[in-house]
């Protein structure tokens, strides 16, 4: 590696703008010392904040949300007796911070209790009620429960101080663009490619790939404060959704996606196109016509912007947060009717 590659690699570990990665360990590090009967104990009184919060039917619909299990929702329980586990004895999965963050709300409850963990990127309904982090908009997804998984790298947002209108007429986008969706048909998501191969090298786009795969499009990796330089900033779905959709929407930059297929914590199948973020076609035809017309009219460019901002603010009380986690769990122990013993 060169001067120059090795000085811009310590500066992107810098100046990424992302959520440091030993400071999560740390803190599961010290989670997972606490006493988990403790916590046991604990339940009952921490739900019970529900009855005294003033957004209670917010925070009910959130959940319902999360978890659209009904007693009535058809599954094979033979199947799911034989492939649920205790969560006391649920295994490191192969990424860890979905096993970390699943136990930061399980480990409330009485570890005998049974779930099935799914871990990595989901954008295919499932058949036995799981616990994962996405899940489809358009298919019937009852048993994709979601819980808020992998939220250090999903759950970021930003402190933009640069106006709409001082940034860059451009579009940019950073990342993987090959990758396969997991689905069963194995079919696998060209839009990165497409886009890539349509618009390298155009005035409108600033376009790198990340990663040898395609070294035609090759580019460094940029810091999250480099992006903000940008009046847009391209949102496409990887594997299910992309990582980088909630800290574009906290920022003074728009979010440009074709329509959205999965979703997650962030709820992605509740966000209104040309009001949260621009919508585009899948086949990108009229991406040029929408940047243009949204740089000529910078007011309705900032409204956008502005319901973006309104939408983030949801997810900011980190007490709610955990509450409705809670509540999520505790709907889903009840309807795969799980009784314990003392």
């Amino acid at each position: 590696m060169s001067k120059q590659g090795l000085g811009r690699k310590i500066y992107y570990t810098l100046n990424s703008g992302k959520n440091p990665k030993y400071i999560y360990y740390i803190k599961n590090a010290i989670r997972q010392a606490w006493p988990k009967k403790w916590l046991n104990n604990q339940l009952e009184k921490e739900l019970a904040k529900l009855d005294q919060r003033p957004d209670k039917d917010y925070i009910l619909q959130r959940v319902d949300y999360y978890c659209k299990l009904k007693t009535n929702t058809a599954y094979d329980r033979k199947a799911w007796e034989q492939q649920a586990i205790e969560i006391g004895q649920q295994p490191m999965t192969s990424q860890s911070v979905y096993y970390y963050d699943a136990l930061e709300y399980s480990r409330w409850f009485d570890q005998r209790l049974r779930w099935i963990l799914k871990s990595g990127d989901i954008d295919f309904a499932l058949e036995l009620p799981s616990i994962v982090k996405s899940r489809p908009i358009h298919e019937e997804n009852s048993c994709n429960v979601m819980l808020n998984l992998e939220k250090v790298r999903h759950f970021l947002f930003v402190n933009d101080k640069k106006p709409f209108t001082d940034k860059k007429d451009m579009a940019i986008f950073r990342g993987k663009i090959g990758q396969q969706t997991g689905r069963k048909d194995k079919h696998v998501k060209m839009n990165r490619y497409e886009f890539a191969s349509r618009f390298y090298g155009h005035p409108m786009f600033d376009i790198g790939a990340i990663g040898r795969d395609f070294p035609q499009w090759h580019s460094e990796k940029l810091t999250i404060g480099e992006h903000l330089d940008y009046k847009f900033i391209m949102s496409l779905e990887g594997n299910d959704v992309a990582s980088n959709l909630k800290w574009v929407m906290s920022s003074n930059s728009i979010a440009v996606t074709p329509p959205l297929t999965c979703e997650t914590w962030f709820m992605e199948g509740t966000l209104k196109p040309d009001y949260h973020y621009i919508e585009i076609k899948p086949d990108f035809s009229d991406i040029e016509e929408k940047l243009r017309y949204y740089i000529d009219h910078p007011d309705e460019a900032q409204q956008i912007i502005n319901h973006a901002h309104e939408y983030i603010d949801q997810f900011r009380d980190q007490k709610r947060e955990k509450l409705i986690s809670l509540l999520v769990l505790q709907r889903y122990f009840e309807i795969t009717n799980q009784t314990l013993t003392p």
